[in-house]
């Protein structure tokens, strides 16, 4: 109940110091919280796949790109508003997720990330060869609307701080809710033992095709609200070095750990734009922790606890 209680009280301190902080920051830093912001949202719905489901997947750019071109070609080509596509880049990534881990899911391992790193290096070469001729090619698309919240036009950096991070703050309590709820202890139980899962009731395939899509749907809001962020989009943005990185956030942070994943973000993402003075150097200071942190932790920063089941005797015979 104390280590509960110091918990929450730490979100509680961090969410009151991120709310003031752009009354203390220029807009350069309020915007590096902002991408912060984004790559927390994409950590946090691949640490559902990951983390959570002990599933391999370097492709999660994929679901990232089909929420991003799917809320811009609403916009651009039909006037949704960037907002009320957030849902629709959810649904059309969640989709996408499904029909991708289908085929796929029974794979294991490394086979099933050589998998996910082909099928986005596909989607990346069809942006930039502008199939059935709506995702512009290598130029993207551009002239996606600011979002509107309310009669309010959204344009400043502090303004998007707000938006990002309170998607954020819904996605964590969502997201930990889900982790106590019996989709969550599923999860937990394909990640420790598939085998034993199964051999328990649990339908395997079932609940990773559902991580599948809670990841992906994540991933495509995200993108969404990233394409409402940037007005223009392009392949670029989407590359397997994305999907490395929001890898590596989940992995350092810690799998399945959903403070451990934010913590990571932070210092995958804002940490080397404290050291951007020094230029490329400032990578291979990034190279050489990550190197140290995988020899002595690892499972991560915060790596995720098995559940403690209290009163575990009244159960046993």
């Amino acid at each position: 109940m104390i280590d509960a209680k110091y918990k929450m009280g730490g979100f509680i301190a961090l969410a009151m110091l991120l709310a003031v902080s752009p009354l203390f920051l220029n807009a350069y830093w309020v915007d590096v919280l902002n991408s912060v912001g984004l790559y927390a949202l994409l950590a946090l719905s691949l640490n559902v796949i990951l983390g959570d489901a002990g599933l391999y997947n370097m492709g999660h750019a994929a679901f990232f790109a089909v929420g991003a071109y799917t809320a811009a070609y609403l916009n651009t080509q039909f006037g949704v508003p960037i907002l009320w596509a957030l849902p629709i880049s959810g649904i059309s990534a969640g989709l996408f997720g499904v029909v991708l881990a289908r085929p796929v899911i029974h794979l294991r391992g490394d086979y099933l990330l050589i998998v996910t790193v082909g099928v986005g290096e596909i989607i990346r070469i069809a942006l930039i060869n502008n199939v059935f001729g709506v995702t512009g090619g290598p130029n993207g698309i551009f002239g996606i609307a600011r979002p509107e919240l309310f009669g309010f036009r959204i344009r400043r950096p502090q303004e998007f701080f707000y938006l990002i991070w309170g998607f954020v703050a819904v996605t964590v309590f969502l997201f930990a809710r889900l982790k106590n709820s019996r989709f969550g202890r599923a999860l937990d139980c394909l990640r420790e033992d598939p085998v034993a899962a199964e051999g328990s009731g649990i339908n395997t395939g079932r609940y990773q095709l559902l991580a599948f899509m809670v990841g992906a749907a994540w991933a495509g809001m995200a993108g969404c609200l990233y394409a409402s962020k940037m007005t223009i989009i392009s392949p670029e943005s989407f590359s397997f070095w994305e999907s490395v990185l929001i890898f590596i956030i989940v992995i350092l942070g810690g799998a399945g750990n959903i403070a451990g994943v934010i913590l990571g973000t932070f210092l995958i993402i804002g940490l080397p734009e404290l050291f951007r003075g020094f230029a490329s150097a400032r990578m291979w200071f990034f190279g050489l922790a990550m190197m140290i942190m995988m020899i002595f932790r690892t499972e991560g920063i915060l790596p995720h606890r098995p559940r403690i089941f209290k009163n575990l005797d009244r159960l046993l015979p």
